[in-house]
């Protein structure tokens, strides 16, 4: 416990909005280790109905993201609120409501919004110990101007902190990257609520043999899934070719081998279902053509409840995104909760941490087809090999927890609190 009875630690917490994946953890921090807990959002999205700008889809998340913690939204001036552009997040009373409530720490997630800059150099706040936690990589670094401007201005925005969780290698690289000493970054990993999907397991095995049923797919199809917003970071177009591409290949190797009718060779081909929506869906429909309903299936967006049906009607899933976007890729947590194994490309945050080559996925280097098909086809090899693998995807992601995170967060707290207290 961090303080003690008398006066537990008070940390307030300053998070873009309410999300499926921190809200959890919160509600854990507040729960079970004695903190004195607030969230100050700067945005509602998610709790009142709204239109997600990528998935295009007018949704509330079904799942409690404002219990069992305290929090409190504060005004948006932003003319269009949102994490997509600086002044998205503009909020003016940032640094009154946190001063008000006289924390003895602030952990800031971000820093790249008009709020967080007010925040970070408010005079107001200069003695109270801040903490960073973001997931930021430089797995696909580019050189320009702008990575140099950007890195002048975090040498200088991170000087500001006295503590950075780090949710991954990559993450932590980042920051040894952007001049913060290794004496300064605490692990606490990106995790999911491992509780709830471990939970509806079984229930989830059920439906997803009865979803397969209504979307038109063979109950011993092996299933390649894709679970996401269909957007250009994701690369959805790189895993349609790289699977038409291994189709095409498995079709021609079958033909030469066998007698079979093509109908009957098409059942032992495997699956390709894209669950989601998004700018690119279109394209997507248009280059799977013919295969759609026979090779390639579409299914809506699901929300968080439906989710571990979704990954338990998959037999691997696959993140192949390209670029910086990728921070982490909380959907590869979730799947392997459901044991199900892997492949993602070298740009994925989370590749270092969570694929173990060969036992719980598969890496890729970004953006490169042939690698990705060459993949494919040794994943549906052996549907025995892949349900060996996802048993170790789901005893190695049990790691990845809030109780980790939380152990990361309350060392980082007793690391500043000391500091602070040396000041006095």
């Amino acid at each position: 416990m961090i303080g003690n009875a008398d006066h537990p630690w008070r940390l307030a917490v300053v998070l873009s909005h309410p999300t499926q994946y921190y809200s959890p953890w919160f509600r854990h921090l507040a729960d079970r280790w004695g903190l004195d807990l607030k969230v100050f959002y700067l945005w509602d999205f998610g709790v009142r109905e709204t239109v997600d700008r990528t998935f295009g889809t007018r949704f509330t998340w079904d799942i409690p993201l404002l219990e069992g913690y305290q929090y409190e939204f504060l005004p948006n001036r932003s003319a269009d609120p949102g994490t997509h552009h600086f002044r998205g997040l503009d909020n003016p009373t940032v640094v009154g409501a946190i001063a008000g409530w006289e924390p003895d720490a602030v952990l800031v997630f971000g820093y790249n919004y008009a709020t967080h800059l007010r925040l970070i150099f408010s005079r107001r706040l200069r003695r109270v110990p801040f903490l960073f936690r973001g997931d930021s990589h430089d797995l696909h670094r580019t050189a320009s101007w702008k990575q140099g401007v950007g890195k002048v201005v975090r040498l200088l925005v991170f000087r500001r902190f006295s503590a950075f969780l780090a949710v991954g290698e990559a993450n932590a690289r980042y920051f040894r990257n952007n001049g913060v000493s290794e004496d300064k970054i605490e692990r606490a990993p990106h995790c999911v609520d491992n509780e709830r999907f471990l939970a509806a397991a079984p229930s989830a095995a059920r439906a997803a043999g009865g979803w397969k049923r209504e979307l038109g797919i063979p109950d011993d199809a092996t299933v390649i899934l894709f679970a996401g917003k269909f957007e250009r970071k994701k690369r959805p177009l790189d895993l349609l070719r790289a699977f038409m591409e291994l189709r095409e290949q498995l079709s021609d190797t079958s033909g030469q081998t066998s007698g079979a009718p093509t109908s009957d060779l098409r059942s032992l081909l495997p699956i390709l279902l894209f669950v989601g929506s998004g700018p690119l869906e279109s394209e997507l429909r248009d280059q799977a053509g013919a295969e759609i309903g026979r090779g390639v299936f579409f299914a809506p967006f699901q929300n968080q409840t439906e989710m571990p049906k979704v990954y338990a009607t998959g037999d691997v899933m696959v993140l192949p995104s390209y670029g910086g976007g990728e921070t982490w890729g909380l959907a590869v947590n979730e799947a392997m909760n459901l044991a199900r194994p892997v492949i993602v490309s070298t740009h994925v945050g989370c590749a270092q941490d969570l694929v173990i080559e060969g036992e719980t996925g598969w890496v890729f280097p970004a953006g490169d087809i042939s690698a990705l098909r060459d993949l494919l086809k040794t994943a549906i090899a052996s549907p025995e090999c892949l349900r060996e693998m996802g048993k170790a995807a789901r005893i190695h992601v049990a790691g990845y927890s809030y109780g980790a995170a939380t152990a990361g967060l309350l060392r980082a707290l007793g690391a500043v609190g000391a500091c602070a207290a040396a000041k006095l």
